[in-house]
């Protein structure tokens, strides 16, 4: 299980884990022990704590099925005081971000050292959350950008400029999320009175893929295979007198496939 091979590195950022499901204390034990889980696996037997929080997932569950009960797959980051400062949340109980896409949402260092492109007005460094894709887990594509000296790049909201963008190109298999983008500042270009949200200081770009989940015996359900995902950076910058024509600067990530994990508890719900 992912979260339990990163625990120390959790640890080590001063971030602790919990979990909690509507499954039994027998089936969690049972997980547990085949799994080597350390940290707290809670029983929400009747699913109360999932409901008091409007969790209850009524979208991919229905009354009577044996997923009934289940919340909607996410995850609360939590401060020191109890406050929740972040929620990563989807609809279907299948899909999951991984401990590494929240990360990098969350500003933290990346996991990887990625591939730096230096362009006339920028430096742009990518990489991937993660190694693999597993169906249904959520990985997170990053571009960490640094504007040169006196140059800005548009944030959505200009208008009659190419805004900064990471684009993917489509991949069997595959399915790609909106962009993530970080809070911009406005900038004044007094000669035209114009006022246009633009990103001046380095900043970071984050686009989810998602793994299609796989029957069991398609050809890489059982992962090994190579996927590859290629896509661009497409960008327009400016200084204070010039403004340059749009850029697009090639980004590759090269993942290997992964594969559910289909074992079941012999535990009763």
């Amino acid at each position: 299980m992912e979260l339990q091979s990163r625990i120390d590195e959790l640890k080590a950022r001063g971030l602790g884990i919990a979990a909690i499901s509507y499954d039994s204390p027998e089936v969690l034990a049972d997980f547990a022990a085949r799994r080597g889980i350390t940290f707290p696996l809670l029983s929400d037997t009747g699913s109360a704590t999932i409901k008091a929080y409007g969790l209850l997932n009524t979208t991919t569950a229905a009354p009577g099925t044996t997923t009934w009960g289940i919340p909607y797959p996410g995850t609360f980051v939590l401060d020191r005081d109890g406050r929740v400062t972040a929620r990563f949340f989807e609809q279907a109980y299948q899909d999951r971000n991984t401990v590494s896409s929240i990360l990098v949402k969350l500003g933290k260092a990346p996991p990887h050292a990625g591939q730096e492109t230096t362009t006339a007005h920028l430096r742009v460094r990518s990489y991937a959350s993660d190694d693999a894709l597993v169906p249904g887990r959520h990985v997170s594509l990053v571009a960490d950008i640094s504007p040169n000296a006196g140059i800005h790049v548009y944030a959505p909201g200009a208008t009659g400029y190419r805004v900064v963008a990471l684009a993917v190109d489509d991949a069997a298999g595959l399915t790609v999320r909106e962009t993530g983008y970080p809070a911009s500042e406005p900038y004044v270009f007094a000669p035209l009175n114009e006022t246009v949200p633009v990103f001046k200081t380095p900043f970071r770009l984050t686009r989810d893929v998602v793994f299609q989940r796989l029957p069991p015996a398609s050809p890489g359900a059982n992962g090994g295979s190579s996927i590859t995902v290629t896509g661009r950076l497409e960008y327009q910058a400016c200084d204070d007198r010039t403004c340059f024509n749009p850029v697009s600067v090639p980004l590759t990530w090269t993942f290997t496939a992964g594969a559910l994990d289909r074992e079941r508890s012999s535990a009763k719900r």
